[in-house]
């Protein structure tokens, strides 16, 4: 099964206190995108798929998101910067410059 877009959540958790996606928010920007992504119905086979990772080793970025196949890596901070992603990469193809990393 292939995808137009597949996007990786990092969803780490640094058991040692150090900075990590997970303290910064990343498991309910994940779980808003895996919502709005089925809501607007792209999700599926040669569409969209939302994963979680674990560590995507830019832990000073955080939370982060990479988006394959091209390999582009975002920064957000809240929901308003994933419905930005959502609209203009995943509908329209194209990247949202101000979140790049």
């Amino acid at each position: 099964m292939s995808y137009q877009y597949h996007l990786f959540f990092c969803l780490n958790d640094r058991s040692n206190g150090d900075d990590c996606c997970i303290r910064h928010n990343s498991q309910a920007l994940f779980d808003f995108t895996k919502k709005r992504v089925k809501e607007l119905g792209l999700n599926g086979s040669g569409k969209v798929r939302v994963n979680k990772a674990g560590c995507l080793d830019h832990c000073a970025n955080g939370p982060v998101m990479v988006v394959y196949p091209q390999g582009t890596w975002y920064s957000m901070i809240d929901t308003e910067d994933i419905e930005e992603i959502i609209q203009s990469h995943l509908v329209q193809g194209k990247p949202v410059e101000r979140l790049l990393i």
